[in-house]
């Protein structure tokens, strides 16, 4: 037995007291936990330094009597990027009990940290741990434990864990599932790596997965060694093998492949939308940087704090599209091959700016002699964090570049950061000769709502500033010369749409009603709190549904409960007093977490998901159920179940409702209903809705899940319609069975927001219709368009039709 003593000052606690689930469930192995008063972390016992986190929160050492013992300074504190860490000894080197390890800035890391709370644990296989005193206060060096390694022969020796998967991802492993990988495999102790062919990456870098080029279809190898080889290389497999919510590739056209006619170029539609507007080239200059630098202390200095600032700025994109492209942005900046790259560049005498233009040009290169038309469009990732790198680092922050009112930008290609600093008054649609549809800016262009063309070709630069354009993204073209008719004509149709949605809006914060004056409810889809203020201001008369995944998603730990009915009481302060459906959390499955590694599933989309991982981590729904009655008025407050097949699952969640409710003191039981997103649950809506408050249809996994087709594999998505007859006669089922029991049913599915489905969802019984924030303007008047009665009719002749074709053609005919 090796005795453990103390490795800082504080207040020694059970590890089950630490607010982490990955912690106090003792997943990573048994120990116990510090609340530290002061800043200096020494060595638990004699042994030798196995391993630093880069960060230097962490440290782990083999100890002389076999244990192997991890010390954790802080929860969460991994996202300090090493800010207030200071490391005193090196991996290899032999430490005595009591000799210092980590000094911290207490105050910095409680700052930015979500605990200073310390977890001291055993990990080695086969260790154990024998505390004594719990609940006190310890001195450093006091003997506190005494743990005992598995002596076995093989412990010592990790054999390397291969699993095999092919990749499911329809534009293979390109920037944000390489970030998602990354981040994924933090929290496991392993050395894993990915093959494809000859090539060979490290799974831990970004620009390493990148350059592997793995399209969809290719045969991975994952080969992985370390204490956690298992789990990290099942943790992977599982991960690429859900597909990680990858939708339909985009076709990639290369501007060579289109052909223009006279005056009116052909390209790639990359952003929705119709533009009229002024020709404006956008103007873009190489930064100046010194070669020599002054000394490599002083350099890797500069690049450390210029690397800190673009990070702190990318953190502050926390939502929609600009939050997913921030994460890869991140990702490539703490990329470990760019970072060793630049530092062997400043070790030869080069300048901070110069060896990071120098590391991340080499890279771009890699990636163009992919040949790969996707792989080729993250080569503007790179440069814009080069530009925004070397930028600081020179002192030369360029300035947003002047657009005339109506501009149409016409560029080679733009990066992120160019076209989030263009002004949104003035920009009215973008034209690059080159880029692709699937690039970050094209998904920025799109949130923002303005049109993209990409793949113009080189003739669109020689277009005339200020000359009048027409930009067409319905139809892919760009009208460089229009004649006043054409000009007229396209003035004609924005015009038409204004005015709808001029009149839509108008009438936003108006009761939805029939013509005959049935009642529909028109909520929101929200996933944060500015959704919520977007929806309200759309004339949302409430939440439908809150997807609380936003709140587990990104992260090492799944938040606590404080933090989450903060967030709550927030979304529904901003609701004002509506009603406010929050959804238990539906994560795992095809939406992995790295805190929650799961096995391997053959088919995640029917797995470990939704109810039944609410109620197999009972820690997590519990703590959650808690945070939702403490954070939402009981007059706003609704509670909704993921993925149920049947009562007895409803029945479990209610129990552990009214238990919540009873520690709370809260009298006034809550309203609890289900997502019908099974065939199973629409065709057991009656038993379902004896026990539920409410019925709602979750119509995106309810499709997928009746026509056996994976939204997520482009083989299939195609044909994933949620107007199928099939759905639409489980949507009835669904309808029928909420009404047996006077329940209200509601849909909160993408078929909500398509205003062609609105007639039959009404015809089938929907009262309640929950939308993208930005369509409950326009589906509100579309409901006061219709008749209850004529929705029946129409409902019924749908429920006859053979397949989703035939139904479409029927609601184009009933529109016109």
């Amino acid at each position: 037995m090796t005795e453990i003593v103390a490795p800082v000052a504080g207040w020694l606690a059970a590890i089950e007291d630490v607010s982490d689930p990955v912690f106090a469930s003792g997943s990573m192995g048994p120990g116990f936990a510090i609340d530290p008063v002061e800043g200096l972390v020494t060595a638990p016992c004699d042994g030798i330094v196995a391993a630093i986190a880069p960060t230097g929160h962490s440290v782990t050492i083999e100890a002389a009597g076999g244990a192997t013992i991890l010390i954790h300074v802080g929860l969460d504190t991994v996202a300090l990027k090493g800010e207030g860490f200071e490391m005193l000894v090196a991996e290899g080197a032999g430490v005595a009990a009591g000799e210092p390890l980590i000094r911290f800035d207490m105050d910095r890391v409680a700052l930015g940290a979500r605990s200073l709370m310390t977890p001291v644990l055993v990990i080695g296989e086969g260790d154990r741990i024998d505390i004594s005193g719990l609940g006190r206060a310890v001195s450093r060096g006091e003997i506190i434990a005494r743990a005992e390694g598995n002596a076995a022969p093989a412990r010592a020796v990790s054999a390397e864990v291969v699993r095999t998967v092919i990749v499911p991802m329809p534009n293979g492993i390109h920037a944000r599932p390489a970030a998602r990988i990354v981040e994924a495999l933090k929290p496991y102790n392993a050395e894993i790596a990915l093959t494809l062919a000859d090539r060979r990456a490290s799974a831990r870098s970004v620009v390493g997965l990148l350059k592997l080029a793995a399209k969809q279809g290719d045969r991975l190898g994952i080969a992985a060694s370390g204490p956690d080889a298992g789990a990290a290389a099942n943790a992977l497999a599982a991960l690429i093998e859900s597909g990680m919510g990858e939708t339909e590739a985009a076709p990639l056209v290369t501007a060579t492949a289109l052909e223009s006619a006279g005056p009116v170029l052909k390209g790639v539609a990359a952003a929705p939308g119709l533009a009229i507007g002024v020709a404006c080239h956008f103007g873009r200059t190489e930064i100046d940087v010194p070669e020599l630098g002054q000394g490599i202390a002083r350099e890797r200095a500069a690049l450390a704090d210029a690397i800190g600032k673009v990070a702190s700025e990318l953190h502050s994109n926390t939502r929609g599209p600009a939050a997913d492209i921030a994460r890869a942005h991140l990702a490539l900046l703490d990329d470990p091959e760019l970072r060793e790259a630049a530092d062997e560049q400043m070790a030869t005498g080069r300048s901070a700016a110069f060896a990071w233009r120098s590391a991340i040009r080499e890279s771009a290169a890699a990636l163009k002699a992919t040949g790969d038309a996707l792989l080729m469009e993250r080569v503007a990732d790179l440069t814009d964090l080069e530009r925004q790198v070397v930028s600081l680092l020179v002192g030369s922050d360029a300035a947003a570049q002047t657009l005339p009112q109506n501009a149409i930008l016409i560029a080679d290609d733009l990066l992120p950061s160019e076209f989030q600093a263009l002004d949104p008054e003035r920009l009215a649609g973008i034209a690059l000769s080159a880029g692709g549809p699937t690039s970050h800016v094209a998904v920025l262009a799109a949130s923002a709502g303005v049109p993209m063309l990409v793949a113009l070709g080189p003739a669109v630069h020689g277009v005339a500033d200020g000359a009048p354009l027409i930009l067409d993204a319905a139809n892919a073209t760009l009208d460089t010369a229009p004649d006043p008719q054409a000009l007229d004509d396209a003035a004609r149709r924005l015009a038409d749409q204004r005015e709808a949605r001029a009149a839509a809006r108008k009438q936003a914060a108006d009761e939805a009603r029939t013509s005959d004056g049935a009642r529909i409810e028109v909520f929101a889809n929200l996933g944060s709190v500015e959704d919520a203020g977007r929806a309200v201001a759309e004339g949302a008369e409430g939440c439908g549904l809150l997807r609380t995944e936003f709140l587990f998603f990104g992260r090492e730990a799944a938040p606590d409960g404080n933090e989450q009915a903060r967030i709550y009481a927030a979304i529904a302060a901003a609701l004002g007093e509506r009603p406010l459906i929050v959804r238990t959390f539906d994560i795992g499955g095809d939406k992995p977490v790295p805190y929650l590694p799961m096995a391997a599933e053959e088919n995640p989309a029917l797995g470990l998901r939704g109810v039944r991982l609410n109620l197999l981590r009972a820690d997590l729904l519990d703590t959650q159920l808690r945070a939702i009655l403490r954070g939402v008025p009981s007059a706003q407050r609704r509670i909704m179940v993921p993925m149920v097949i049947e009562a007895a699952e409803l029945r479990q969640v209610r129990e552990r409702l009214r238990a919540a409710e009873a520690a709370l003191g809260i009298a006034e039981p809550t309203p609890l209903g289900v997502m019908i997103e099974t065939p199973a649950a629409a065709l057991l809506a009656g038993t379902i809705a004896a026990e539920a408050d409410f019925l709602s249809i979750g119509s995106n996994d309810l499709t997928q899940y009746a026509l056996a087709c994976d939204r997520g594999n482009p083989a299939t998505a195609a044909r994933v319609d949620a107007l199928h007859p099939a759905v639409l006669h489980l949507i009835a089922a669904a309808s029928s069975g909420a009404a047996k029991h006077g329940r209200w049913l509601g849909v909160c599915g993408g078929i909500a927001s398509d205003a062609d489905a609105t007639p039959l969802l009404i015809g089938l019984g929907a009262t309640e219709l929950s939308v993208a924030p930005a369509q409950v303007a326009a589906i509100k008047a579309h409901v006061r368009a219709l008749d209850i009665g004529a929705c029946r009719t129409l409902a019924q002749q749908a429920l006859a039709c053979a397949d989703a074709a035939e139904v479409r053609a029927l609601l184009a005919e009933a529109g016109r």
